[in-house]
């Protein structure tokens, strides 16, 4: 029976798994509300107050990252979904009946990654799209707007989506790894949100060399239009933030592998 598996049944059997889950559908719905909802509460409080703003404020605003500001929050979510998508199995003990159904572990960990990778990116991609056009039509006549139409403009949104990705990825890297939901949790909070402020403490000559390798920082100059303050350009800034995302990867397939269940 094992010998009929492939990958392609992999595959399927994961994203059954994927779109059942009562966890990955409120991840995904909690995803929505945090990049769409916080993104169109953000922009209305800056419409707001746009006339009371310092005119060099003005000057520097970025109406791109501000109508995106939602995914600083939705980052969480993805995070929590890529981590429960494999963590789940483990605390339910589920997980010696899909080894016992796709022995060939590799080839399991790949298929829960196409499922989560697809899903995750259509996601992200869809929300991004909506919560920027929603938040320059915010803008609109009042806070200068941005368009689609300009490349760079068009970069940073698609982006945005796949920083989310890569970050859901990330978080079932850290599942394979640690195997427990909570653990992985604080551990994905802690790089996103204790990292900053532990470099934040340190020397200013070091804040400048290490802050901007941290994920955080690393997602902010991709989804900037303009290469913020000291941070890596666009393209590098994902390079590094990919290699990252792997080698957390590599390291959680081969304990996946190593390991009993």
């Amino acid at each position: 029976m094992s010998s009929d598996v492939t990958l392609g049944s992999t595959v399927r059997s994961e994203w059954i798994k994927f779109r059942t889950v009562r966890s990955t559908i409120m991840g995904v719905a909690i995803t929505f509300v945090l990049t769409i909802g916080l993104g169109a509460l953000i922009t209305l409080a800056v419409r707001a107050h746009w006339h009371s703003m310092d005119p060099t404020r003005q000057l520097i605003f970025d109406p791109v990252s501000a109508s995106l500001s939602g995914i600083l929050f939705a980052q969480f979510a993805v995070g929590v979904i890529g981590t429960l998508f494999i963590t789940s199995e483990y605390s339910s003990g589920s997980i010696r009946t899909t080894l016992a159904a796709i022995p060939n572990r590799l080839e399991l960990v790949w298929g829960k990654l196409i499922v989560l990778v697809a899903s995750i990116f259509v996601v992200a991609e869809i929300a991004c799209f909506i919560t920027f056009l929603m938040g320059q039509a915010i803008f609109s006549g009042v806070v200068p707007t941005a368009s689609l139409g300009n490349s760079a403009v068009l970069r940073t949104v698609i982006l945005a989506g796949v920083y989310l990705t890569l970050l859901s990825v990330l978080g079932f890297s850290l599942g394979l790894i640690l195997r427990q939901s909570a653990a992985c949790i604080s551990v994905f909070t802690s790089l996103l949100l204790i990292l900053p402020i532990i470099v934040f403490l340190l020397p200013q000559s070091w804040q400048n060399t290490m802050s901007k390798y941290e994920p955080s920082e690393l997602g902010h100059a991709m989804t900037s239009v303009t290469t913020p303050g000291n941070d890596f350009g666009t393209w590098t800034a994902l390079l590094i933030l990919t290699i990252y995302v792997v080698a957390v990867w590599g390291v959680g397939t081969t304990m996946l592998i190593r390991r009993d269940a």
